[in-house]
């Protein structure tokens, strides 16, 4: 597994111009995107056992950044 960050400009790299734009103009998205990057930043300190986690919440906080993810890529889609 890999222990990497799954920032979202890196995953939707066709759309990094769009992210920013999105980030200073919605403020729907701007609060989905802080969202994500918390729920990624705690998934990845996990996964790395900076802060160990039991696998109930790892599997809760995996399943939450693949929402809110999913959520931000229909916008960006629009």
């Amino acid at each position: 597994m890999s222990h990497t960050p799954h920032e979202l400009a890196a995953d939707f790299p066709d759309h990094a111009e769009k992210i920013q734009a999105l980030k200073l103009s919605d403020a729907h998205f701007a609060k989905l995107y802080d969202a994500y990057h918390e729920v990624n930043r705690q998934v990845h300190r996990a996964e790395t056992d900076v802060e160990p986690t039991g696998d109930i919440e790892m599997e809760a906080m995996r399943r939450e950044r693949m929402r809110l993810k999913d959520e931000l890529f229909a916008l960006l889609s629009r």
